[in-house]
């Protein structure tokens, strides 16, 4: 394995730094957008780097990906004690140290992608909430570090932003991810709602299918209601990149309705302005709103 540059001779396009970093323009969410301020900027892109470089070996190498994995594993180490070589491992440990922002969430990111290669199917929405944990969760403990808005209410509320925002993802790639025997809608919604795996790749959703996307859609709208909360907690350029995710999160949900939940005839994407739109309301919503006062009795002294 070649620890110096890129994976292997016969890896994918998107192993290089260029390739990688130009995803960053056709990403769901904003990543890194234009008006925030390029201190935080170069963090956001640094650590967007690491996670689409670490997906694309999980996703698109055509080579040993566990061994891969493995490499990529030893290389943030590598990086983290100032050893490293490739150039994405090395600009992510640079942000992370100038952060103080430890190792753990690089190495769930690498896990995400381990588990990917072995687990095809998730019996529960409890087992997907905990892959959600590691292939999602700590993008989220990323971008508070970056704003230095890291603590344990803002945490678990980012937590429930960043798990909504990967079932959404799964739900727009539900025939992508069928095509290669990966499905993230629980086994147990698919038999509630009367779904067979060889639906998921029909040319339209069935009216059973389309039912079980609205389901999946509500509960990434509940988690994404929960973490609006997370928004009024921050201040500053954190509420405002925050607002994009969630408004990018909550553009896509009307997109799925818009289309009736129908993922298969075309692709459901929300638009630039409907993003737009959508992320100044949770930036206005944020701004406006007011903690709610503690309950007399409750915790609270007199």
């Amino acid at each position: 394995m070649n620890q110096s540059g890129d994976l292997t001779e016969s890896a994918p396009p998107g192993f290089t730094s260029d390739e990688v970093m130009q995803k960053a323009n056709v990403e769901n969410f904003a990543v890194a957008s234009r008006l925030i301020p390029r201190r935080y900027r170069e963090h956001l892109l640094a650590m967007y780097g690491f996670a689409r470089f670490v997906d694309d070996i999980g996703d698109l190498s055509t080579g040993d990906r566990s061994a891969q994995l493995n490499w990529a594993q030893s290389e943030i180490v590598r990086a983290f004690d100032g050893q490293g070589t490739h150039p994405i491992f090395v600009r992510a440990a640079e942000s992370a140290r100038t952060l103080k922002l430890p190792i753990d969430p690089f190495l769930d990111l690498i896990q995400a992608n381990r588990q990917d290669q072995l687990t095809r199917r998730y019996r529960s929405y409890d087992d997907l909430a905990q892959y959600c944990s590691l292939s999602a969760n700590p993008v989220g403990q990323m971008v508070l570090a970056i704003f230095g808005a890291q603590d344990e209410e803002r945490s678990g509320l980012s937590d429930a932003a960043c798990t909504a925002l990967q079932i959404i993802e799964h739900l727009q790639d539900v025939r992508e991810d069928a095509e290669i025997d990966r499905i993230y809608l629980p086994t147990e919604d698919l038999d509630r709602f009367n779904v067979a795996e060889s639906e998921l790749t029909a040319t339209s959703a069935s009216p059973a299918l389309r039912r079980l996307i609205a389901f999946e859609s509500q509960r990434a709208a509940q988690l994404l209601g929960t973490s609006l909360e997370l928004v009024r907690l921050l201040h500053g350029w954190a509420r405002i990149a925050v607002s994009g995710f969630i408004g990018g999160g909550l553009a896509q949900l009307d997109a799925l309705t818009l289309a009736n939940f129908d993922v298969l005839t075309r692709p459901v994407k929300a638009t630039k302005f409907s993003m737009m739109r959508k992320t100044f309301h949770v930036y206005l919503f944020a701004s406006r709103a007011k903690r709610p006062r503690p309950r007399a009795g409750v915790g609270v002294r007199r």
